[in-house]
Order: C-alpha cells, then structure tokens, then sequence
C-alpha cells in the first residue's frame, strides 16, 4: 500500500546491479472497514467510511489509500535519478520514504488477518503473489538484457530484483500469519526481530531477507489493527494536526539531507553496512518506527473515506507497482533521465505528473484484464480438488434435498466479521488476501 524504495541491493551484485533495484510497494486488502469517524460531525464527509452494504461494495476509505499510496511509490522512483540536482527534491524524497511503503504495508498486514493456512487461502497466496513474483523477478533481468543491451543479467528466484523483492516479503509474511496470531504480544516480539536484524551484517542476500525483517513489525502491526483505529486517526483533529507535522517534517528532511544516509530508510543494510557502530542499527529501528508511524498516521487522516474518481484504481495497484517499475527503468536504461531539461524545477515537475499518470493508467481495468492470466491466474490444474468443497457440491445436488426454512437456518454471524471476510473474498492478491 503499501519503489517502492530505491535500490534493493544483495551484496552479491555488481554496483551496476545494484542501481537497479529499488523498493517496492505494496497492495493488500482483506477485512473490515473504519467505518464512521469518532468526530460524529454529520458533514464530516472526510472522516467517514462507506455505508453499510455487506456483499455489495468494497472499502472505498482503503482503495484511496493504496490508490494515493502507489502514486507516491512511483514518483519516489522517478525521483531517484533526478533528485542529485535539487536539495528540495531530496527532502521530499526522504519524507515520502519514510512512510510510504510503512503505510502499505500497514495496510497488507491489515488485510491479511483472516488468513488461517487453509488449502483456499494458500492457494490465493501461490497465484496472487507467488506466480506474479517468478514471473516478474525473470521478466526485469530479461528486460534489461534486451533494453540495456547487457547480456550478464541474471534471472534468479533468490535475489529479488527492483520491485519485487514486496512479494517476496509479503509471501513470507502472510505464511507466518497464524504465528504472529497466536503470540499474546507480537508486536514486541517483531519489533525485537528487526532490531536484531539492523545489526547484524552480511545476512539477507538470498530472498531480500534483511529488508523482510526490518519491514515486519509495520506488517504485524497491521495484524493488529482493527477498524476503530482507522477511525481515531481520521477525526477532524488529526486531520488538522497533520499539516504541520508534516510541514516539520519536510523541513526537518531538508536539513538531513546531507547528515542522514537515505541508505536507513530503504531497511536493506545493517549499521555495519551503513558505515556505524552495530547499536546505531536498533536505534535507528525505534526512531524510524515512531517517525514512519507518526507520518502514516497522518497520511490516512487525509485519505478521503467516499468514493472518489480514483477509488476503483485501488484494486489494481499491484498492476500499477509491478509494471511501472519497465517505464522507470525502461527511461533509465535510455538514458532519458540525464536530459539537461529534466534537471530543473520544470523538468521534475513534468516528470511527476508523467509517472502519476502513467501509474494511474496502469491500474485501470482494460490493463488488469491483459495481465491478469499472470497476476491472478485461476491455475485450477495445478491443485487437488477440495474435499470439502466436493462434498458441498454432490449435496447440493441431490435430488429432493429441501432447503430448511428461514427461522432454522443457522444464526447469521457478526455483520462487521461477514463483511470483512467478504472483503476478503473479493479482494485481489496484492496487498489484499487474495
């Protein structure tokens, strides 16, 4: 929800290598919806979530988000190679980073807490997230063989590449679902996992493991959340109090720039790494989480809770993640990016709108329909039938079996509980449970 970074790097690759990974987005849904906000101002349009329609009618408060938190990954990309020029453009940089990919993953843990490890779910798992990861880790390395003329370009299922080292990540993630439900206080537990992962070196090349741990606790803390929380950061006042936090913030942004390396907030290096002490790295950890929650928190304030122009798009942000990455890198590979032009206040303005639309179109239906046989392909070849399901199905289809009148039926369950696992149903794999 969720680059979405810059630079995704296994220390194995060549510094060539290297500039071609970036961080990666996210896109996740799967229960429940804030609902109305806390203020109880009637007008208060901004602070409410959609009507009640059980069955009919996805969140439209998490769409935005994951609409609007996209568009922030792909302009971090197309900032990345202009951003040298301008002491602006690197505060900005900085302050997007901090909180964009912690919001969509906040939002992927969030949508993930109905899965249990059950043959549907892990099936929704392997063709929501697994395929599109084998397909799109070998589809980069060719891409840039053919664009960038560079024949050494190696397809590896290990080392993620660019974009898609969130998959990866998420695919372990929603595995380990059941674990961080059962613990009576798992926040702690993974906050301490990623802390001890910022300082220790040389540890995550194969499946981008040290940036799998450092994001965790965004994703367990997703885990956690339930609806009322949406709602008590989307009142009148929080809305209000983000303006000049963020205001702070990006001034604060500008003054680091030159005393912070960005290298913190891509999560893919220890303190070793990074040129510091090891216990830099878990103090690092805590402040990045305070900071990246506090902006978070204020980005969902001002996410609008009603059907907006864009809100469809939210259920094809994945489309939008994985297939912006050939636009920026197809640009970098020709070169386009060191035109004089575009290293001017106007330049990277045109280019921000460019890639904005860009995504946006990316996410639209008519492109969901043309990749959705590799982003969501049914592959009902490739599982054993549902024992279960088969067994619904030959009762439903004896003959002369009645159906139990209305008052006999079993008592409809929670409507809040029925909507979120509806939700989940619909979702895309994304950031959704698929």
């Amino acid at each position: 929800m969720f680059h979405a970074a810059s630079s995704l790097v296994p220390s194995s690759r060549s510094p060539k290598n290297r500039n071609d990974q970036h961080n990666g987005p996210q896109d996740d849904h799967d229960d429940g919806s804030p609902g109305r906000s806390g203020s109880g101002r009637p007008g208060d349009r901004s602070a409410e979530g959609p009507s009640p329609r059980p069955g009919v009618q996805r969140d439209a408060f998490f769409d935005n988000a994951k609409y609007l938190a996209i568009v922030l990954v792909a302009l971090g990309h197309s900032w990345e190679p202009l951003k040298g020029d301008s002491r602006v453009l690197q505060a900005a940089y900085m302050l997007v980073y901090t909180f964009h990919m912690p919001a969509f993953i906040v939002v992927s843990g969030f949508f993930s807490r109905s899965f249990d490890g059950s043959p549907a779910r892990l099936k929704r798992l392997i063709t929501g997230v697994a395929v599109p990861y084998v397909v799109f880790e070998s589809a980069y390395p060719l891409f840039k063989r053919v664009v960038d003329h560079d024949p050494q370009a190696a397809i590896t299922l290990l080392d993620p590449y660019y974009l898609t080292w969130f998959l990866c990540a998420l695919f372990i993630w929603r595995l380990t679902t059941p674990v961080w439900k059962t613990l009576r206080h798992p926040l702690p537990v993974a906050l301490a996992i990623a802390m001890l992962a910022s300082l220790t070196p040389h540890f995550g090349g194969d499946l981008d493991l040290q940036r799998v741990l450092q994001f965790l606790p965004y994703f367990v803390l997703g885990l956690c959340l339930r609806p009322e929380h949406f709602r008590l950061v989307r009142r009148r006042s929080v809305r209000i109090a983000a303006v000049p936090v963020f205001a702070l913030s990006l001034a604060f942004c500008w003054w680091a720039v030159s005393k912070v390396d960005t290298g913190w907030l891509y999560h893919r290096s220890a303190a070793q790494e990074l040129g510091q002490p090891w216990w830099v790295g878990p103090l690092m950890q805590l402040a990045l989480l305070g900071c990246s929650l506090l902006l978070t928190a204020c980005f969902f304030s001002w996410v609008p809770g009603r059907r907006m122009w864009f809100t469809a798009l939210g259920a094809g942000t994945l489309y939008g993640y994985l297939l912006h990455g050939f636009l920026i890198k197809g640009a970098d590979y020709r070169g386009w990016f060191d035109h004089p032009a575009l290293h001017g206040p106007l330049g990277e303005i045109g280019v921000s709108v460019a890639i904005a639309a860009a995504v946006t179109l990316l996410c639209t239906p008519p492109v969901r329909r043309v990749f959705r046989c590799v982003m969501e392909p049914k592959m009902a070849w490739a599982f054993k039938p549902d024992a279960a399901e088969l067994a619904r199905e030959r009762a439903r289809r004896q003959p002369g079996r009645e159906q139990r009148p209305e008052q006999e039926r079993p008592q409809e369950p929670n409507p809040e509980s029925k909507s979120e696992s509806e939700s989940a149903r619909r979702e895309p794999a994304g950031v959704q449970e698929r």
